[in-house]
């Protein structure tokens, strides 16, 4: 079997088949992307060459820069909700009475679709009918806000049920990481008088910290190109008030048939989704880094 494995001929053949999905799957639609980009084009018709003339044209588009805000306030607010998925994990990992129940409930937003997440927060947030402007007016608010047409709250608005969406797959992924550690590191910190909380400081997210570098290039990658929801909920208004990039460029190409900018859009996107990603890394670089 060994001699087998060792010949370069086989590990060709047995790697052939993935490297042809990544390559039709991934790569291709990439180069197809930035090759459309530099088309006017329509998605149907001719394509007519106009060079960088696309991408040239970003500069200017108030409506992209817009939305590109916006998707990095969402990656902003995705980041900084990490840090409350892993103080429940925290808990949750310390072995508290009905830990197992809170977890499976944590994973519900998971088991549904983005189109059913989307319809019931439209409930929740409706004007007269919804429970959020129910309780609101319970407790002596007489005109509670119009949470999906105000143009000031509507972003954040849609960043709480994305949040929710995503709670359960950040929460069990630490919950996982911190179950993996070594229980004899934290009864040694016990002996030494550490605190519950000194342990979590000191031992744990130390021991976790590659999953959590992990964790921020996920929510990071995943807010920057986030759509399905957004577009359900609001397709981007009131007035591009929840316009993200994403969204944007499906309009484009999609709607107002300028595949070729929309392409432009798409590319930058990427390009961007892979500068990120590499500041990220670099920042968050650690050579003594331990993990369990």
């Amino acid at each position: 079997m060994n001699q087998i494995m060792s010949d370069k001929r086989v590990i060709a053949l047995y790697t052939l088949p993935a490297l042809l999905l990544i390559l039709t799957l991934i790569y291709v639609p990439i180069v197809l992307t930035g090759y459309y980009g530099l088309m006017d084009w329509d998605g149907i018709g001719g394509m007519e060459f106009i060079g960088l003339e696309n991408y040239a044209n970003l500069i200017g588009d108030t409506m992209f820069w817009r939305s590109a805000w916006h998707s990095l306030l969402l990656a902003l607010f995705s980041v900084g909700s990490l840090a409350l998925y892993l103080t429940v994990s925290l808990v949750l990992a310390g072995n508290i009475k009905g830990a197992d129940m809170f977890r499976k409930i944590f994973l519900i937003p998971m088991l549904l679709s983005s189109v059913a997440i989307a319809q019931l927060w439209i409930r929740i947030y409706h004007p007269s009918n919804g429970v959020m402007n129910r309780f609101l007016t319970s407790i002596g608010i007489e005109n509670p806000p119009m949470w999906l047409a105000d143009t000031s709250l509507v972003l954040f608005a849609i960043f709480v049920p994305i949040i929710w969406q995503y709670a359960g797959f950040y929460i069990i992924i630490y919950y996982a990481a911190l179950k993996n550690i070594p229980k004899e590191l934290e009864e040694a910190a016990k002996i030494d008088g550490a605190s519950p909380l000194q342990i979590a400081y000191k031992i744990k997210l130390p021991l976790i910290s590659g999953i959590i570098k992990v964790t921020i290039v996920l929510a990071v990658i995943g807010s920057l190109k986030y759509f399905d929801l957004i577009y359900v909920m609001t397709d981007g208004g009131p007035n591009g008030a929840s316009e993200v990039m994403a969204s944007y460029m499906y309009k484009l190409a999609f709607r107002s048939n300028d595949f070729g900018y929309g392409s432009a859009v798409g590319f930058f996107l990427l390009v961007l989704i892979l500068i990120v990603t590499y500041l990220i890394r670099k920042a968050t670089a650690s050579k003594d880094e331990v993990q369990y």
